[in-house]
């Protein structure tokens, strides 16, 4: 597609008027290696307009931007338009990297990798330990009573060293839960109030961002975390899931079985609404919250009354159609 055809966003002008070029220096954006200060300042301008212009309609931009001597042919246009492309794409990528929401995602993954590691390390440190001291208990608790150890010999000294780097990662690992937990409400008040902080941040790691995941049906949100058993189920091989991680909340893990998923259509439909208020509006709504209360109480009441199972309320249930429109 040439620069023609292409629509207005591809050549805008922050004006609104004209080409991104207009305005700017004859030697911004420019296809050479950026050598100066200034030269990085005139691309950086140059990304900017091309980001976040618009423009009326298309037009013959190179041509445009040779009567307005900003080139003096179509081929360095489009070097410097290149230049100019490439800088407001890694802004763009730079900016999303740092975004709130994606430090909750990278935080909620080292917690993750520092348990699995901390865990394997403390497996082996036991193993050995149990080979060279008296019985020691399994798991970080294991470690943690070899690490408090004196060596006595070069093994021992390196069994007591490696139980130590998985005490270390276990601390870091509760390091990173205490992060998450002062992140998650600012990034996503109702959702974490709603789900609390660990688990409102898997949630948003497993959608890919706070705005993957205010964009995601109440139904796809039941299952998140759940994605072989959905695949299998898909192929035939298993029934559909009735909940993926948000089968640790209380409201879910709490509830008898043949409730279980008609409790988790009406968490993942509240907590899909809470995640659209946190992204689009940024306040809280205590209603959420009340709704989703009063319907688990009545969900529950159920096995107080004796009333139908999990399978025979399919229909009665509308908080996953409702909560979707």
């Amino acid at each position: 597609m040439s620069d023609t055809d292409a629509g207005p966003d591809a050549n805008a002008a922050s004006d609104g008027g004209g080409g991104w070029f207009e305005a700017l220096p004859s030697d911004a954006a420019d296809g050479n290696d950026i050598e100066t200060e200034s030269d990085d300042d005139a691309t950086a301008a140059a990304a900017a307009r091309i980001r976040d212009g618009t423009a009326p309609a298309p037009d013959d931009w190179p041509a445009r931007a040779v009567e307005s001597g900003f080139v003096d042919d179509a081929d360095e246009y489009y070097d410097r338009l290149k230049a100019a492309t490439t800088r407001a794409t890694r802004d763009a990528v730079r900016e999303r990297e740092r975004a709130d929401d994606a430090q909750l995602i990278h935080a909620v993954r080292a917690m993750d990798d520092c348990e699995r590691v901390a865990n394997e390390l403390a497996e082996r440190a036991v193993e050995w330990g149990g080979s060279l001291f008296d019985e020691v208990d399994p798991g970080i608790e294991g470690a943690r009573e070899i690490a408090a150890r004196e060596p006595e010999s070069e093994v021992e000294r390196r069994a007591i060293s490696l139980a130590e780097r998985a005490v270390e990662l276990d601390g870091e690992r509760a390091a990173l839960a205490e992060t998450i937990g002062r992140i998650a409400p600012a990034v996503a008040p109702n959702l974490t109030e709603m789900a609390e902080s660990e688990l409102a941040a898997r949630l948003i790691a497993l959608a890919g961002g706070l705005d993957p995941l205010a964009k995601k049906p109440s139904g796809t949100v039941q299952v998140l975390g759940a994605e072989d058993a959905l695949f299998a189920h898909l192929s035939g091989r298993a029934p559909s899931p009735k909940h993926g991680i948000i089968y640790t909340h209380e409201f879910v893990r709490g509830t008898r079985p043949e409730d279980r998923g008609s409790a988790a259509r009406a968490l993942a439909g509240k907590l899909t609404l809470a995640a659209r208020a946190d992204h689009y509006a940024g306040e809280r709504r205590e209603r959420l919250h009340a709704d989703l209360r009063e319907r688990m109480a009545t969900i529950r009441a159920r096995a107080d009354d004796g009333g139908t199972s999990d399978g025979a309320d399919d229909e009665a249930t509308t908080d996953g159609g409702t909560d979707d429109e």
